[in-house]
Formats: C-alpha cells, structure tokens, sequence
C-alpha cells in the first residue's frame, strides 16, 4: 500500500506534491493541537491570542510563547493562526485543482482559502470567548433576583445554606443566610442584600 502511495504522490505534477505535502504536514499538526487542547494540555492562544483579537489594537493577549507578535497589541501573528493559514492554503490548492488550469490562479485561490480559515478561526474563538465572558458575574447583581434554596438555611442568621441563582445564563451555587425563620431546601426565595461581598441574605416568597 506504501509503495502504491508513493507511486501515487510522484505521478502528480510538482505544484501538487507542494498542496498535498502542506495540507498533510498542516492536518497533522492541526490534529495534535486540538488533541492537546482537549486535554487541557496544549497552548491556550486559541482563546487568548487568537481569540481576543481587537480592532482598537488593545493588548488582549495572554502572552505565552506561541505568539510572533513582537508588539503584543494585535495578536494575529501566531503558531496556531500560522497552522490554519497552511490547512487552507493546502487544501484549497489540492480542492481547486480540478477547478483551475492555471497554477497562478490556483495559488491565489488556495492563499484567499488560507486567509478564510483564519479569519473563520479567529471569529470562532472571539464567539467562544464571548461566551465564557458571559458565565462571568458580580455579586451585586444578585439582589432582587429570585432563586431556589439548594442547602437548608437556619433561621436568624446563625449559619450559611446554599441557593441557587442565575447570572447570565450560567447557575452558581452561592452562600445564603436569612434574617427570618429557617428556610428549607427547594423553597424559592428573592435576594434582598449582599454581606461582605460574598453571602446572600434571602428572604422567603
């Protein structure tokens, strides 16, 4: 089977072997990146230096070594934006072969085809980003909310219990104290203060 690949790759036209050598290598290296960002192992500029890319030329970055960018203000320039420019460039070339006679024609087809992944990627992440943003929350923001007693709250202050309370789409489990009687879990329950930044004080509904 090798040597029917090889015989394969050395019939095609010198260009070609060029698209499929950059489309393969770019595959691979594409693959052990978003392996190792599963794992929590690789780099993180997929949400950091890729994804908060800012038009006004703010430094969003979170300036780890993958980024080329001497200046830090527009973190395009990276290994990972690097990577998805040669996935486009090689699989475009290698796609539009059969679309496109001329070599200068393909070659300016497959680089457009690179700057589109790029640009696919970094509205991509700036997406994710925004989304993690959103699970984001201050304290404040929970008086007058309505929520759920997950966690028995003893009467008068004289211990912590847990709600349950939404901030942006994203529930957090926060402590709770009333200045009433006990309340009981699953009882909902309205905000009415915050203490020291930290312990919701409820009342019952």
């Amino acid at each position: 089977m090798m040597t029917t690949f090889i015989d394969w790759f050395q019939a095609l036209p010198p260009y070609m072997r060029v698209y499929w050598m950059i489309a393969i290598a770019a595959s691979i290296i594409f693959l052990i990146q978003m392996t190792l960002t599963l794992l929590g192992l690789g780099d993180t500029d997929a949400g950091g230096d890729i994804g908060d890319l800012d038009a006004g030329g703010a430094d969003l970055g979170d300036g780890n070594g993958d980024t080329m960018d001497t200046g830090g203000a527009i973190q395009l320039f990276t290994i990972r934006n690097l990577v998805n420019f040669l996935l486009g460039v090689g699989w475009g070339g290698v796609c539009l072969s059969g679309l496109m006679g001329n070599r200068f024609m393909l070659a300016l087809a497959a680089i457009l085809c690179g700057c589109i992944m790029v640009a696919a990627f970094i509205i991509m992440y700036r997406q994710l980003m925004k989304l993690e943003g959103n699970g984001s929350y201050r304290i404040e923001e929970s008086v007058g909310q309505v929520c759920e007693v997950y966690i028995r709250i003893p009467a008068n202050r004289s211990g912590s219990g847990k709600v349950q309370i939404s901030f942006h789409g994203s529930v957090q489990e926060l402590p709770a104290q009333t200045e009433g009687d006990a309340i009981p879990s699953g009882t909902k329950v309205r905000v009415t203060k915050v203490v020291d930044k930290a312990v919701l004080i409820v009342e019952q509904i």
